[in-house]
């Protein structure tokens, strides 16, 4: 289990701390509008109503004790840049804030954020990759080079295995699970396994690797 602050309780907020705790953690929040705090009462049973841009506010948090900070501030840039700078100056283990625009983003991160999420782009990225390109199915990114794909296995591997293929040094990816229609995803462990045909393949690999292997 985690402790988690949220500072920000938009939609954004309510739904991180709905699944945070899902997932065990321990959730407190920090919101400054009276109104969005009330209406996520029935979701975080610890809400402050507080200013995040206060340093009183933040020195009071006993900030280094949380696991992860999230910044998620909704529509106010200047707040966001603010508390994050002031969670970093207090000791904050780890902050991770809410970008509205890639520039915001590096700021964010030039300001002392460890990870800045920008959700319209990733989204946006995400369903370029799922809708745009043949043979993958889903993408979740990991490092800007660098992801997990679930493709397709292509029709030139079917009845040839890991090694004999010589997946990782001819394709530069790592093959992590497979999965039917009918089954749910299963790790792949051995080397010496043969690829099927109608069966999704999770790969890890850069953009260009997997796009080489998915044409």
């Amino acid at each position: 289990m985690k402790s988690v602050l949220i500072i920000g309780l938009g939609r954004f907020g309510r739904h991180l701390a709905k699944r945070m705790q899902e997932y065990g953690n321990s959730v407190m929040a920090i919101e400054v509008d009276e109104e969005r705090a009330n209406d996520a009462v029935d979701i975080i049973a610890d809400i402050q109503i507080a200013d995040s841009c206060d340093p009183k506010v933040i020195q009071s948090l006993g900030v280094s004790n949380f696991d992860l900070c999230f910044v998620t501030c909704q529509n106010d840039f200047e707040a966001a840049l603010t508390t994050t700078y002031l969670l970093k100056s207090a000791g904050a283990r780890y902050v991770v804030a809410r970008a509205s625009r890639d520039m915001h983003r590096r700021l964010l991160l030039k300001n002392g954020a460890d990870y800045a999420i920008y959700t319209e782009r990733d989204y946006a990225e995400k369903m370029a990759v799922r809708f745009g390109v043949d043979n993958i199915f889903d993408f979740n990114e990991l490092t800007a080079n660098l992801g997990i794909y679930e493709i397709k296995t292509p029709d030139r591997w079917v009845g040839k295995s890991i090694i004999e293929l010589n997946v990782r040094k001819n394709f530069s990816i790592e093959i992590v699970a497979k999965q039917n229609e009918m089954e749910e995803a299963e790790q792949i462990l051995d080397p010496h396994y043969r690829f099927e045909k109608n069966v999704h393949l999770y790969v890890i690999g850069s953009p260009e690797a997997i796009q080489l292997i998915t044409q």
